[in-house]
């Protein structure tokens, strides 16, 4: 059983423990939330490695108090030689989503780190890049114990995985690791070493970019080191929402920030009495439908957008979207679905400064191509891409995939600061309304509101079906009352993986901090 972590001088949140702990400990040290975070992330990219990696990319939401939220868009574009043609050529009449040809975009999630190592200046922080990764360092030379989570999601996809070029000597070296065996990356904790010791434009400009750029060719992926010195992170401005709690912060296009927004703007128009019955699970659902929808029609890499996202969190749009909800009867699903396999993390230091930080591969263990020389596991991102030049979202040279990431903070009237977020694909934006509406509304716990029970819409990390997949520990009655509103109801396990892992941290305008982790996954809130 999880509870609630309190402190009153930092506090880190992160779905495995180790990474919560190598953040907390930068906090003593004086680190800011910054610092903590890359700790926490580097971290994690090593000890959760199906989860996420540096070869993947990578979401900010910065806040400091008095200050509106900035936010870092760490989103790595498809290669400058990525194009319809290139598949065809293969014979291939869609994007392999394992593979060298799903490899398809730069990794982006290094280039956040450093670009908000400037912001992290600007506060007086210090601590040496060395410092910030010397616990992923040495979890990935010394090893870590394997996790439930990676042994069971290696024996699920083992037989997909298996033929990608350098996924079984980094993930299966001797057959798949047991759960408690000791799991070692020395190829990737010399990447890191080489990062601590050269900075980290090195992966995008230097020798290590020239090693990495040699392992994609002998792989076969299409991203050159032209592509790696292209890239680079930017600042963008968070799209924001007042609501009757406070205003809302989630990232913009090419993100699905904008559908996590429009839900718990429908909500906060049409909120029921209690968080536990019939009224509750089914219009934050039919409020999901109806964003996801608009999701679908309009999110891409901004540079291809015809219409303003803001738009779409007006007062007036709003209200439309809200009055298409039915209050008794479900809107016929399914509709196009994502899976994702990311993970969310969250920061908060003495002086208020707080990170909500996501960091991704796409799918589990990515596109399964591990590198030979420096180790790193690359994503399968660009597979969402299509090859019809009308798509929505077409592949074409240069591009930004879209994502399912999307970090969250909320100022709330009276003063406190929620950062929050979670792991899961087409399952974030729910996860976000779940947790935020039992908090904000209901008057529940952080903890409380992150363990009380969860559903999913559609499919997503795993599951192959598109119904509306509910715990176990709904009530009977609950499960009946939305089927006979014709909700397509399939019930899950008591706490299942499938409905993410999600984590929260609360500042109180005094100074104390509140933070929760998911009993769903392997991590903890830590603080101090």
């Amino acid at each position: 059983m999880h509870f609630s972590t309190r402190s009153a001088r930092g506090m880190v949140v992160a779905p495995h423990h180790l990474a919560s702990e190598a953040g907390l400990a930068v906090l003593r040290e004086g680190g800011n939330a910054i610092e903590a975070m890359i700790a926490a992330a580097s971290t994690i990219a090593v000890v959760y490695p199906h989860m996420n990696s540096i070869g993947g990319d990578g979401f900010w939401l910065i806040h400091e108090p008095g200050k509106r939220p900035v936010a870092i868009d760490a989103c790595g574009k498809s290669g400058a030689e990525v194009s319809p043609a290139l598949y065809g050529k293969a014979g291939l009449k869609a994007i392999p989503a394992r593979g060298p040809l799903a490899a398809n975009t730069v990794a982006g999630t290094l280039s956040g780190w450093e670009h908000a190592l400037t912001k992290s200046a600007e506060w007086g922080g210090s601590l040496p890049l060395s410092r910030l990764l010397e616990d992923a360092i040495e979890y990935a030379n010394e090893g870590v114990p394997v996790t439930v989570s990676q042994h069971d999601n290696t024996v699920g996809k083992r037989a997909e995985l298996e033929p990608i070029p350098g996924f079984s000597d980094a993930f299966m070296p001797t057959g798949v690791p047991a759960v408690g065996s000791r799991f070692r990356q020395p190829r990737l904790g010399q990447t890191l070493r080489q990062l601590a010791t050269n900075g980290i434009n090195d992966f995008y400009q230097g020798a290590l970019a020239r090693a990495v750029a040699n392992d994609l060719q002998r792989a076969g992926s299409p991203i050159t080191a032209a592509d790696l010195r292209a890239h680079r992170a930017e600042w963008v401005e968070p799209l924001a929402l007042k609501t009757s709690q406070g205003e809302l912060f989630n990232f913009p296009p090419p993100t699905q920030g904008l559908a996590s927004l429009m839900i718990l703007g429908a909500y906060d128009r049409m909120v029921p009495s209690s968080a536990d019955g019939f009224d509750y699970v089914h219009r934050l659902v039919e409020a999901t439908k109806q964003a996801f929808m608009i999701r679908d029609r309009e999110v891409t890499d901004p540079a291809f957008m015809t219409s303003n996202p803001n738009d779409f969190l007006q007062p007036k749009a709003l209200d439309a979207m809200t009055d298409a909800v039915d209050h008794a009867q479900a809107l016929p699903w399914p509709h196009p679905s994502a899976q994702g396999d990311t993970v969310w993390l969250g920061a908060v230091d003495s002086a208020g400064r707080a990170v909500s930080f996501i960091q991704s591969i796409y799918w589990e263990f990515g596109a399964g191509v591990v590198l030979e020389d420096t180790g790193v596991l690359w994503q399968n991102r660009g597979s969402s891409f299509q090859l019809s030049g009308d798509a929505k979202q077409a592949l074409a040279p240069g591009r930004k995939p879209f994502h399912t990431l999307n970090p969250a903070l909320c100022q709330f009237n009276d003063g406190r600061v929620l950062t929050y977020g979670t792991m899961g694909g087409e399952g974030q934006p729910q996860t976000q309304a779940m947790v935020y509406s039992r908090y904000a509304y209901h008057g529940m716990g952080i903890q409380e509101s992150i363990s009380a029970p969860r559903w999913l819409l559609g499919r997503t990390w795993g599951a192959e079906s598109t119904t509306l997949k509910l715990e176990s520990r709904f009530s009977p009655s609950l499960l009946e009352a939305l089927r006979n509103a014709g909700h397509d109801v399939e019930v899950a396990d008591d706490f299942d993986p499938v409905m993410g892992h999600a984590g929260a941290i609360v500042r109180y305008p005094d100074g104390t901090l509140e933070g929760g982790a998911d009993p769903r996954s392997d991590g903890r809130a830590a603080g101090f």
